[in-house]
C-alpha cells in the first residue's frame, strides 16, 4: 500500500478510534474520520487534513451510503478500522435484559459486521485491501460483562472467517484486543469512584504492571493494517500489558517480578 492509501476508522472520534486517525495520518495515510459523533469527527479530521463522516453504525441504509459516499468523495479504501463499540456495566446475568443485550450486539457484532461486508466486497473487487476490528481481551477470557464480553468473542470468530472468505482476493482481515486501556470514558469512570473492577489497581494484574496507552493500541492497528503485516491475516493480536499472559497467576496472588521466590516446592 502506498503512503497515499485510503484508511476509514469507524468510531474514529473518540479514544482508540482517535489515536489510530492520529498514527495513521502520522505515517502518511489519507484518513477518513467516521463516528456517530460527528461534531467530533469533523474537529478531529480538521487537525488531521481529513474527511469526516456521520453514521450509526446500527442503521444498515446508513452503511451502505457511508461507502457510496466515501469512495465518491476520497477513491478507493485500502484499510477499514472498525473501533465503534457498545460498552455495559459488570451486572449478574439476570439483570443483563433483552434491551442492554440487543444494544450491545446491534453495535459491536451486527453494525461491524455489515461495516466489513460492505467495504470487503469492494476491497475484493479491487483485489486488495485490509481490515483490523477491535475486540477485547474478554472476548479470549471470561469476564463479568455478559453480553459485551461474547459480544467481542463473536468479532474475534467472524473476521477469522471473513480471512478465509476473502484471502484468495488478496483482502486480509484481523483483530486487535486491547486490555484496560486509558481512554477517557474509563478515566473520568475512576476519578469519579465509578469503577466497575473490583480491584482498585487494575494494572496490578497485567505482567508489565501498567496499563495500556491508546496509541499502543493505534500502532498495533497500523502494523495489522500496513504491508508489514502483508502475511498475517485470521489472527487476533492481544495488545494488553500482558493481561492475558497473567491471568493465570492470579491463583498464586497476581502478577509480581521474575526475582520474587516461592515459598513451596510444587
Amino acid at each position: 500500500m502506498s503512503e497515499s492509501s485510503l484508511v476509514v476508522v469507524v468510531g474514529g472520534a473518540h479514544g482508540i478510534g482517535a489515536a489510530t486517525c492520529q498514527v495513521m495520518a502520522e505515517r502518511g495515510w489519507r484518513v477518513a474520520v467516521v463516528d456517530r459523533d460527528l461534531a467530533a469527527a469533523e474537529q478531529l479530521a480538521t487537525s488531521l487534513g481529513a474527511q469526516a463522516y456521520g453514521v450509526d453504525v446500527t442503521d444498515h441504509a446508513a452503511i451502505d451510503a457511508l461507502v457510496q459516499q466515501v469512495h465518491a468523495r476520497q477513491g478507493a479504501v485500502r484499510a477499514l478500522v472498525v473501533a465503534s463499540g457498545a460498552f455495559q456495566a459488570v451486572l449478574a446475568p439476570q439483570d443483563v435484559d433483552a434491551a442492554l443485550w440487543d444494544q450491545v450486539f446491534a453495535v459491536n457484532v451486527h453494525g461491524l459486521y455489515r461495516l466489513n461486508v460492505a467495504f470487503g466486497l469492494h476491497m475484493v473487487a479491487q483485489g486488495g485491501g485490509s481490515i483490523v476490528n477491535v475486540a477485547s481481551v474478554t472476548g479470549s477470557a471470561g469476564a463479568p460483562t455478559h453480553a459485551y464480553a461474547p459480544s467481542k468473542s463473536a468479532v474475534i470468530t467472524l473476521s477469522r472467517n471473513l480471512a478465509c472468505e476473502w484471502g484468495h482476493a488478496g483482502v486480509r482481515v484481523n483483530t486487535v484486543s486491547p486490555g484496560v486501556t486509558l481512554v477517557k470514558r474509563i478515566l473520568d469512570r475512576w476519578a469519579t469512584g465509578g469503577g466497575t473492577r473490583a480491584t482498585s489497581d487494575p494494572a496490578s494484574h497485567a505482567a508489565l504492571m501498567r496499563c495500556v496507552d491508546p496509541v499502543e493500541v493505534a500502532r498495533g492497528i497500523y502494523f495489522l493494517a500496513s504491508e508489514d503485516a502483508s502475511a498475517i491475516t485470521g489472527v487476533d493480536l492481544p495488545i494488553d500489558a500482558g493481561w492475558l499472559a497473567a491471568s493465570g497467576w492470579e491463583m498464586y496472588g497476581g502478577a509480581r517480578r521474575a526475582t520474587a521466590k516461592s515459598e513451596e516446592t510444587v
